[in-house]
This record gives C-alpha cells, sequence and structure tokens, in this order.
C-alpha cells in the first residue's frame, strides 16, 4: 500500500474537490437526492440508496448529469425540461430544482462548516510553498466556501459556475481539474488532486494529474483505487505533507 505521503518536491499544488473532502456537505447533498429521488421513484423503482446510488451516479457531478446518469441506471429517461419548471415536476430540470430546494433549506437551518483535518493539511501544503486550489461542480461551491469561513486558504476556485461560463464538461471529464491547474499555472504532472467520489478519481486519472488522493470515508477503497487513486485515507489528517515548493518549481 502507498504510504500516505504529498511529496512537494514533486507536487508544486494541490487542487481540492470542496463537497466532502474540504467542507462536510457530501451527506447534506446525498441526503437531499435521496429525498427527491425516492419520492419520485415511489412506484416507479427501489428506492435511492446513498452508499451505492449517490457514490457511483451522482457524486462530483454536475446536478443535472447527475440526475441522468442515476435515472439511466434505473432504465427510466426523462425530459429535460427548462430552469424555471416547478421544483419536482417530473423532469431533469424539476427533479433538479426540487433537490436544490432541500439542500439549501438544510445549509440555512444547519450551516456548513470545514473539515478540521483538512483546514489543518491546507495551513500545512501553504506554510511550505504549496499553492492550493479548489474545484465544485456545484452552483454553490463559492458560497458555501465562503460560509465555511475557509476562502483564504484557497488561491482560486473553479465551480460550476465557471463551468456553465466556460461550457466546461462535469466529471468524469478532467475539464474543472484541468482548469485549475491551469489558472495555477502548473502542468497537471506537478499537481495533486484530493477527491472523494469515482467521477472526481477517474477525472483526475484521466487529466494526468502527479498524484491522486482519495478520501474514502465510510468505505470505498478498493472501487476508488480500481478508479487510479494512488493513496487511499479515510481522512485527510492521516497525509503527510514532506519537503517544500522552491521558487523555481511552480
Amino acid at each position: 500500500m502507498d504510504a500516505p505521503v504529498i511529496d512537494l518536491s514533486k507536487i508544486s499544488a494541490v487542487v481540492f474537490d470542496t463537497d466532502g473532502v474540504v467542507i462536510d456537505t457530501a451527506r447534506g447533498h446525498a441526503a437531499a437526492w435521496k429525498h427527491v429521488f425516492d419520492t419520485f421513484l415511489r412506484g416507479r423503482s427501489a428506492p435511492f440508496d446513498i452508499r451505492d446510488d449517490y457514490l457511483r451516479h451522482v457524486a462530483g457531478r454536475p446536478r443535472l448529469d447527475g440526475i441522468r446518469t442515476f435515472l439511466a441506471s434505473r432504465g427510466i429517461t426523462l425530459p429535460d425540461g427548462a430552469a424555471d419548471d416547478e421544483p419536482g415536476a417530473p423532469t431533469v430540470h424539476g427533479l433538479g430544482l426540487a433537490k436544490d430546494r432541500v439542500f439549501l433549506e438544510q445549509v440555512d437551518e444547519y450551516g456548513v462548516a470545514a473539515f478540521p483535518e483538512t483546514v489543518a493539511l491546507l495551513h500545512e501544503l501553504r506554510r511550505r510553498g504549496a499553492r492550493t486550489a479548489g474545484v465544485s461542480a456545484s452552483l454553490h461551491g463559492r458560497g458555501l466556501i465562503g460560509s465555511a469561513g475557509v476562502m483564504h486558504l484557497f488561491d482560486l476556485l473553479v465551480d460550476g459556475n465557471d463551468a456553465a461560463l466556460m461550457n466546461l464538461p462535469g466529471k468524469p471529464d478532467p475539464a474543472l481539474f484541468l482548469e485549475a491547474a491551469r489558472r495555477l499555472e502548473l502542468p497537471a504532472v506537478k499537481v495533486a488532486v484530493a477527491d472523494s467520489a469515482l467521477p472526481g478519481i477517474e477525472a483526475a486519472r484521466k487529466g494526468g494529474f502527479g498524484l491522486l488522493v482519495a478520501v474514502a470515508g465510510d468505505g470505498g477503497a478498493a472501487e476508488l483505487r480500481a478508479h487510479g487513486a494512488q493513496v487511499v485515507v479515510a481522512g485527510l489528517g492521516e497525509i503527510e505533507v514532506r519537503g517544500k515548493v522552491l521558487p523555481w518549481t511552480t
């Protein structure tokens, strides 16, 4: 098993997927999806399974892509509809708007927090000269990072609004991660990616990034490794940082 190390003699920056890696939103996203999908699936198919359906088909993808991918796994096709559909309408946009409403209600009620061990890793990386970036497929990515009070720990963020403006495809396409590397002015091979979802790890592998770190949480380590993860940890507190980024390596 590979040692959980980020070696800054080889890596000059780390790009973090924010949901479930930097901020504790993955459970809220999963719960919101389950509420919406179970309501829609009643009488049509088995209930939405957070441990399987969410991680395999939805996590890490743009919202509408996640809906299409999950429904396709159940043999269900819906019309796309439009952005002004009624939340919960039997369209891709309708389900997406319903999920957004449920998730934002949770955020309004409970707030959002950053994982302390990730915050500690971000501080350590920056202390040693590494650059850091955040990536989120969510249109709310920037706002959630701001609400968690960790915006200052990133050199830049690429979120769903950037993806929409630049017409960037979602994961497992590496476009979001590659855009972060481009803005950091670094080749992908000098950048590590930390993600917790299969599409994110697959995207980082396709993008040719120098190190793929997967946060497995409650499980799924074997599948994350099969998708390309070189280091798999339960939490980023397990990661050891070695060396420093010298000015001429950036």
